[in-house]
């Protein structure tokens, strides 16, 4: 069956003070690769990196790709199926006029929808757009059967993990599928389906942007049920790691393939193991391959040590991001965090002595944060920051659907499922809170917006006053394009910002009237 993949466009915020940045869809491009080894002819229709620059302006945020009617439009009359992603939430408004406009031109296609999003807000997503199907939580099994009965015409209504739309229009949830226990076995993403290089140029990137870039995905799921996060929904609480030897495998095939050099793993938890951490890192410099790599998510502290720390210095990695999240024990606890202050300073000494970019995420204003955790949170910023911590990113709380915190919220009265709720994440980095983003009680929206600051500059002031030199590194691979850092990948995203609103800018006033 020919079978269409949308990567569709998404939401930039023009004012967000983060690095935040788009990058190569990981999960599609693994349903691509499943659904192509099951001999179905497979295309994609990648928004990004066909239109990197296009940004239309859309009240305070923006639009990043190809419009919905180019998109349409690139739809072969011969399509059996349309297979859409979503990752986050806040992209819901855009991907929804996109389904409309797709069953409109098409309307006996089946539309096939996957991702995060629709894991988390699946009743919802099918109530608002009409899609036939919702691929929940992990996806290869699920898509490959569902595909495969949409083709041979046959019962589609029997399969473990979708959500269906019913003869009479209604939906119906069959039992989720059990996890892919051997994930050795799925293939590799199928990149070649995708511009690679569009993302790299544009330094779409998750994480720092090393060199030539292709993301990584060593191990799937997270044993920890923090109560912010979607993992426990999309992925459950099981943890999986695919052979240290088949990542290496991966890795030099994208050298040999791409010319990459600079790979971020995209795990949700890849330092789980102390053993599989050491059998890898040795697998890379058995095979020397001169990479870089990094881990750009939050990752755990616990067995990181002087000893592992070295390993991944020697083996390519150069930049990791610790997620303590907030300094008061309290508030841990409350999002049941799972880490001490003993854990995450051991960790962070052993690997800022050996070299490592370390950052950390901070989440500020969680629903049971007052002044007093905000103090702790200051203090232990700038215990990290003398500790040789090189970046912070402070964050205000954002509630994303079907977590723990938002069940709880929803219970109280606080969470209405709407557009604005959903778009709450992209705010995360805004200059300021308002009432209307605000989900903690004992502190306004001034107090937490001053807090941030108070936060970020004692981090940022202490860290330039023990490690002066850092100033002039900034300064010196801004001027350059540079980026060995979270700030100078700011500075860098800052700076191709402006770029583009000045050549929209341009671009608007050199049209003819009327257009």
């Amino acid at each position: 069956m020919k079978i269409q993949l949308i990567h569709p466009p998404v939401y930039i915020n023009k004012h967000g003070l983060t690095a935040l940045r788009p990058s190569l869809p990981l999960g599609l491009a693994y349903i691509a690769a499943v659904l192509r080894e099951d001999h179905h002819d497979v295309s994609v229709i990648d928004a990004l990196a066909l239109a990197p620059e296009r940004m239309v302006p859309e009240g305070d945020i923006w639009r990043l790709g190809l419009s919905v009617d180019e998109i349409v439009a690139r739809i072969a009359p011969d399509t059996g199926a349309i297979g859409i992603t979503n990752m986050w939430s806040y992209s819901w408004p855009i991907v929804r006029e996109l389904i409309h406009r797709l069953k409109q031109a098409h309307p006996h296609v089946p539309i096939v929808c996957g991702g995060e999003h629709f894991t988390a807000v699946a009743t919802l997503s099918m109530q608002q757009a009409p899609i036939d199907y919702i691929v929940l939580g992990e996806g290869e099994e699920t898509a490959v059967a569902l595909f495969r009965a949409l083709q041979d015409g046959t019962d589609t209504t029997e399969i473990p993990g979708i959500r269906y739309r019913t003869a009479d229009g209604d939906a119906t949830e069959n039992k989720r599928r059990d996890r892919i226990k051997n994930i050795d076995e799925i293939p590799w993403p199928a990149w070649d389906l995708f511009d690679v290089r569009a993302y790299d140029t544009h330094k779409f990137v998750t994480g720092i942007h090393y060199g030539r870039t292709v993301p990584i995905l060593a191990t799937r799921g997270c044993p920890y049920q923090c109560t912010y996060c979607s993992s426990p929904n999309m992925w459950t609480t099981r943890w999986y790691a695919r052979q240290p030897s088949d990542v290496a495998d991966e890795i030099q095939h994208y050298v040999e393939q791409f010319g990459a050099n600079n790979f971020p793993f995209q795990d949700l938890t890849a330092i789980l193991k102390r053993d599989w951490v050491v059998s890898f890192t040795q697998e890379i410099l058995r095979r020397e391959l001169h990479i870089t790599w990094q881990l750009p998510a939050g990752t755990r502290s616990e067995i990181i040590d002087d000893e592992v720390a070295r390993l991944l210095v020697q083996s390519g990695c150069r930049s990791l991001n610790f997620a303590p999240e907030s300094g008061s024990e309290r508030t841990r606890k409350h999002m049941k965090k799972m880490l001490t202050d003993d854990k995450l300073f051991r960790a962070v000494r052993a690997s800022v002595k050996n070299g490592l970019n370390v950052g950390c995420f901070l989440v500020l204003g969680y629903p049971t944060d007052e002044a007093c955790d905000m103090r702790d949170t200051a203090r232990m910023i700038r215990r990290l920051a003398r500790a040789g911590v090189d970046d912070v990113s402070a964050g205000f709380f954002f509630p994303l659907p079907n977590t723990e915190i938002v069940r709880e919220l929803q219970a109280k009265g606080r969470v209405v499922m709407d557009d604005a709720f959903l778009k709450l994440p992209i705010y995360v980095h805004n200059k300021y809170m308002t009432d209307d983003r605000k989900y903690c009680d004992a502190l306004t929206a001034k107090q937490m917006t001053r807090w941030k600051y108070w936060i970020v500059a004692n981090f940022y002031f202490t860290a330039f006053l023990f490690h002066p030199l850092r100033v002039f590194r900034i300064a010196f691979n801004f001027v350059r394009g540079r980026e060995t850092s979270k700030m100078e990948s700011f500075l860098q995203e800052t700076r191709r910002k402006l770029r583009l609103r000045r050549g929209n800018r341009t671009e608007k006033a050199t049209q003819p009237a009327g257009v």
